[in-house]
């Protein structure tokens, strides 16, 4: 899509209002966050349209040329030979403006919790979400994020029944949130003798992470009950009741949390994860589409539904809601290849956003 003129010329007015009034010598501290917020956000849009600008009024420049008659001859052929190159960045300049001017989703630089859950597939399907998380670790790593298992319900073989984690740091949530929605693997298990291909499948949620000033819990809201921890972790573990389950009434949502000996941990960790499951259902309700997808995204774990498919003979990781398919599958699991699948639905999400506001202009 094509940004009117005007419109580009309000952004660099406001870019520049902003900044001559953070300059003001008599701001309040107060008042000089809230500017200082805006102009960041808004300093990558505007250095955009400064760009697409200046592109189009070299244009402007160099059309003027050549349509001159009276022009000098040379000047008219310099033109036109760098007309071309010029019209040839326009489209890349249109559509990175484009994109920054779209309606930016509220949680995308908010940290995500991470729930992963293994599916159809029995061993297979627990030692997968293994390797689902280990792969979500490494990738956090390489982008400098910080990952914090908040419960774990390991699997007898290896790998999880069932993961959740915190992701903390910028933009976690715009890279992650695609993720979620029902992963399937194809391999030959190790204890397969006869060498068959065996579907397995693990379930993936990402949340944004909800901060205290985001959803408010009313105490008389929760019923929170104290138990003995069960599972690993030696006697110890048994001695107390510091395992904390608390269910939030008018929800019906319950969370659960034992891996800490300490029974004030334990609540604050449950407390995290219930906040930010009322803050994803706070969002399907302000969006019921969202709320829609999400939950045939999910589904059921069942290895018919599947939004990735993880092949081991092939070597191939497919994305199937782009028909993307990488031959880089040790990569991808690996944490560094992610990145690639990542950006590629960031992309379609932006072009199929653009494309709507095009439909209804």
């Amino acid at each position: 899509m094509s940004v009117p003129a005007n419109r580009i010329a309000q952004i660099e007015a406001r870019h520049s209002e902003l900044s001559a009034e953070m300059a003001r010598p008599d701001l309040s501290a107060e008042r000089f966050v809230q500017l200082s917020k805006e102009y960041a956000e808004l300093t990558p849009v505007a250095e955009k349209a400064r760009e697409l600008r200046g592109l189009r009024e070299e244009v402007a420049g160099l059309r003027a040329m050549i349509d001159d008659p009276a022009g000098d001859a040379e000047m008219r052929e310099m033109a036109e030979a760098e007309i071309g190159e010029v019209e040839g960045k326009l489209p890349d300049a249109e559509r990175a403006l484009s994109v920054a001017l779209l309606p930016k989703d509220a949680a995308d630089e908010k940290s995500a919790m991470l729930e992963i859950r293994a599916g159809t597939g029995g061993d297979e399907a627990a030692l997968f979400a293994g390797d689902l998380f280990r792969m979500y670790q490494r990738y956090a790593e390489e982008r400098g994020w910080r990952v914090e298992l908040i419960s774990a319900s390991a699997a007898d073989v290896g790998g999880y029944k069932e993961v959740v984690a915190s992701v903390t740091g910028p933009g976690v949530f715009a890279r992650l949130k695609f993720e979620s929605g029902v992963h399937r693997v194809q391999r030959v298990p190790a204890t397969e003798t006869q060498g068959r291909i065996h579907t397995s499948a693990a379930t993936v949620a990402v949340l944004p992470e909800a901060e205290e000033v985001d959803v408010k819990i009313d105490e008389k809201d929760l019923r929170i009950d104290v138990f003995r921890s069960s599972g690993p972790g030696g006697q110890s573990v048994n001695t107390t009741d510091s395992a904390v389950r608390i269910t939030h009434i008018p929800s019906g949502l319950v969370v659960s949390q034992q891996d800490e000996k300490s029974q004030h941990k334990n609540k604050a960790k449950a407390m995290k994860v219930l906040r930010s499951r009322l803050y994803d259902l706070e969002r399907g309700k302000l969006d019921s589409a969202r709320a829609a997808d999400r939950k045939s995204m999910v589904g059921s774990g069942d290895r018919s539904e599947r939004i990735r498919t993880y092949n081991f003979p092939q070597g191939r990781v497919t994305d199937h809601r782009i028909n993307l398919t990488l031959h880089r599958l040790e990569e991808i699991l690996q944490g560094y290849g992610l990145e690639e699948l990542v950006q590629a639905l960031i992309n379609e999400d932006q072009a199929s956003r653009l494309a709507n506001l095009d439909a209804g202009a």
